[in-house]
């Protein structure tokens, strides 16, 4: 039997997952289930070759995310019958002010994460219901928890608190970013790569569904434009990015709005979808001849080069600017309208890299560099539940 590390990254509508072996290093397989509650669909594939595409039927598909892992771990006795999961990691998006690093969780932990899904609404509890699942599915593995805010855990008392009385910031009540594992993944990626150095001034802009940015100095988060949930900082696909809180109570005072329509508004009816009128996938606007489509795009633009300058301002400069995320990595005409006659912070981009997707898209004189490079989270989930087997230590990398 072959000893395996099994990720899970549970959503809303969907779980991913990933096969690593026990060292955290080589992924064997990955897939997912997703249309859970609609129209489920099974997909897997080990390296480029897909080994698996099951539509499920109108009545035979799984309709929870317990369902969803007992398909997943059908199909992998299937495909691999000599493997023993001994651990699982999993993605967990809040972590709140007391996880610094990933965790082996228990039924206390569990506890003390269930009290944050306010903090995360559309994550937190699909990640906790995966946790269940997987411990009902595995019960001699060791399940751990890897969280989305750790990697900021660092962040100056500055970057952190909100200007409002000190008890609420001691309560909690404080800035925390999102996107973790995919930044620590940047970092640790473009290391080995030996594209950045380990005392650069680096900004990693992950732009998709959910879209952040994260100023990192020596390998360390130093500033996030997401703050205390993941509604902060840039426009997303559904979500509205940095708004003025005055908004909030003039909706609930001169329209009435509850707070569940508020949180409805805020959370799933903004951000591209609600400029738009049309999509949540920046996809769909790009191909759209929708004068609604074509100012979504030039707010996302305007707001993420706003967002640049901030954090190289929080940098002091700039010395590397990745880009990451299904936006970041693929959208060759939003990355040159983000990045175009920004030679007063030191980049510059070459047209014909960026529309062929190079690894690097800078010029030749610009003196910053400028990457796109896929993040990985499943990668760095991996990495981490290995350590914890190991009992090896699992804080981001400095």
């Amino acid at each position: 039997m072959t000893d395996l590390i099994l990720t899970i990254n549970a959503g809303s509508s969907s779980i991913k997952f990933a096969l690593f072996d026990a060292g955290g290093a080589d992924e064997l397989l990955r897939g997912q289930v997703d249309g859970l509650g609609t129209h489920p669909r099974l997909t897997a594939s080990e390296g480029h070759r897909r080994i698996v595409d099951h539509r499920y039927g109108a009545d035979d598909g799984p309709a929870d995310h317990g369902a969803a892992l007992a398909a997943i771990l059908s199909m992998l006795r299937e495909h691999r019958p000599d493997a023993t999961v001994v651990a699982v990691g999993h993605r967990i998006v809040h972590g709140g002010p007391d996880f610094e690093a990933s965790e082996r969780l228990d039924d206390t932990i569990l506890a003390r994460l269930q009290t944050l899904c306010a903090l995360a609404p559309l994550h937190q509890p699909h990640n906790l219901s995966g946790v269940e699942a997987a411990r009902a599915a595995f019960p001699q593995a060791i399940q751990v928890a890897c969280f989305d805010t750790s990697f900021h855990r660092k962040h100056p008392w500055v970057n952190d608190t909100f200007a409002i009385p000190q008890r609420f910031y001691d309560e909690g009540v404080r800035r925390y970013g999102f996107h973790g594992l995919s930044y620590e993944y940047i970092v640790v990626r473009t290391r080995e790569l030996g594209l950045v150095e380990a005392d650069n001034r680096l900004v990693v802009a992950h732009l998709g569904n959910g879209a952040s940015m994260c100023a990192i100095q020596h390998g360390v988060s130093v500033a996030s434009t997401m703050g205390f949930t993941a509604l902060d900082g840039l426009p997303m696909g559904t979500r509205c990015g940095q708004i003025d809180p005055g908004v909030l109570l003039y909706l609930m005072t001169e329209k009435g709005m509850t707070l569940e329509e508020l949180t409805t508004l805020l959370y799933t009816e903004s951000g591209l979808k609600g400029l738009s009128g049309i999509s949540n996938d920046m996809r769909d606007l790009e191909t759209s001849d929708a004068p609604a489509a074509a100012r979504a795009i030039d707010y996302f633009v305007f707001r993420a080069r706003r967002e640049l300058g901030a954090m190289a301002a929080v940098l002091r400069g700039l010395d590397a600017v990745v880009l990451t995320g299904g936006i970041g990595e693929n959208a060759a005409s939003i990355r040159h309208r983000i990045l175009h006659d920004e030679e007063w912070l030191g980049i510059s981009i070459d047209d014909a890299r960026n529309d062929g997707n190079a690894q690097e898209i800078s010029a030749d004189a610009s003196r910053g560099k400028v990457y796109v490079i896929p993040t990985n989270e499943e990668a760095m989930i991996a990495r981490q539940t290995a350590a914890i087997l190991q009992g090896l230590p699992t804080a981001a990398p400095a």
